[in-house]
């Protein structure tokens, strides 16, 4: 489909602002407001590869995924910058996470080459905000924005340690109830994010902290932990490292093939676990239209959140987007201040699928003598568990529950195991 500019941002404006005659009129002008995001997905996927492909040739250690900007996302953008849709340059987005400024500068000239000797692109901006960072929340990245085929792609490029900050930032939304990336919440909440950047520059700088920014920092840690445990707005749940499902992803993109493949996933923040993650048609309209459904079916208002992510290798996505599997500590630097906050920098042993396990059977009073079948605790208890065999597999190697005559939590190991739950 072909619409001009004043149909696409009349289409913004009846998601973001209600404008709109009729409710026919609304779920027409939706129709127009996914297809126009659909037609950013051919253009975003060939540059991918590409991007992919001059990468391969050079050395050094780069992650690389690309996103379609979820739905609810781009409405809040509308409706904060008060901006028209066809104005947007962020709907197709390609992220790469390298190891430290250094490559970010290294990789940047590198891309302002091959982007002049490639007649399919066209440089619109460049935005650098390493240096000063964001004045609202201390993001730091670089923004690299192409034009292709008319559609505009927008590259992030972040060292690991600014990327750690940003899926922290994340994370702490959603715990918390608050964007604050978009600058809601306690104002203690952001100005602790923004000196934590500040502090992440520093390092990254081949600087120290004095005793008095180190002590300055920790007390907004504080303050801060203290506002987002009372918030009554998000959802509170520990870190995890997600492996079991990555491992089993590895293996379906096995049977894919090589190039790019997309995938869905549907991301349940009040629980901290995947409703759905599986791979989707490299067709961008059987894509969307995958897309658009589970949008619909699991909204945000619920605490759902479903994003179309594409990669050549599943596995980067743990980097790339790693707040859904737990953030983890990047390097030393968390050490000299302090974990980040609310145990992000804290590798928990046992990921959320186990937790959910021990939870199931302590729901069901199995302790001890009192056990079920393997076959009902799998097919009954934790039918939704995506992670369930390498779940619960951690739970014997640390003998949390037995296996002897069937399946129960462990009475000898009980204080521990009420210490997850």
């Amino acid at each position: 489909m072909n619409f001009s500019k004043t149909r696409i941002d009349k289409a913004g404006r009846a998601l973001a602002r209600d404008e709109y005659r009729s409710e026919e009129e609304y779920f027409d002008l939706e129709e127009v407001f996914d297809e126009y995001r659909k037609l950013h997905l051919a253009p975003l996927s060939l540059t991918t590869l590409e991007i992919q492909n001059w990468l391969a040739a050079e050395e050094g250690e780069y992650c690389i995924a690309q996103r379609l900007k979820r739905k609810p996302q781009i409405v809040r953008k509308l409706k904060r910058l008060n901006t028209r849709l066809s104005q947007l340059q962020d709907i197709a987005g390609l992220r790469i996470v390298v190891e430290n400024n250094y490559s970010v500068d290294e990789l940047l000239r590198f891309l302002r080459l091959k982007v002049s000797e490639n007649q399919n692109f066209e440089v619109r901006r460049e935005t650098d905000y390493r240096g000063q960072g964001r004045d609202d929340t201390g993001y730091r990245a670089v923004h690299f924005l192409i034009e292709r085929e008319g559609f505009s792609i927008e590259l992030q490029i972040r060292s690991k340690q600014q990327h750690y900050w940003s899926e922290t930032i994340e994370r702490t939304s959603v715990i918390y109830g608050y964007y604050l990336k978009e600058g809601e919440g306690d104002q203690t909440v952001l100005t602790y994010f923004k000196q934590l950047s500040n502090a992440f520059y520093e390092f990254e700088s081949g600087r120290r902290l004095s005793p008095a920014h180190r002590i300055d920092l920790e007390d907004l840690k504080q303050k801060s932990e203290e506002i987002i445990r009372a918030s009554k707005r998000g959802s509170t749940f520990d870190s995890h490292v997600n492996e079991g499902i990555i491992k089993t992803l590895i293996e379906k993109e096995k049977r894919l093939g090589q190039g790019l493949n997309n995938w869905i996933l549907v991301f349940d923040w009040n629980t901290g676990s995947f409703i759905y993650w599986d791979s989707v048609s490299r067709d961008p309209g059987e894509a969307i239209g995958i897309y658009v459904k589970y949008e619909k079916e699991f909204s945000s208002e619920m605490g759902y959140e479903v994003v179309l992510l594409g990669s050549s290798n599943v596995a980067t996505v743990r980097q790339t987007h790693s707040h859904y599997f737990g953030v983890e500590n990047r390097d030393a630097v968390l050490g000299d201040i302090g974990e980040s906050l609310i145990g992000f920098s804290q590798k928990v042993d046992l990921d959320i699928g186990a937790r959910q396990i021990l939870l199931a059977l302590s729901r069901k009073n199995l302790w001890g003598k009192r056990t079920v079948s393997s076959e009902t605790l799998r097919n009954h208890y934790c039918q939704n568990i995506l992670t369930y065999e390498s779940s619960f597999q951690a739970l014997v190697e640390k003998g949390f529950i037995l296996t002897d005559g069937g399946v129960s939590l462990s009475l000898r190991n009980k204080s521990d195991i009420d210490g997850y739950l």
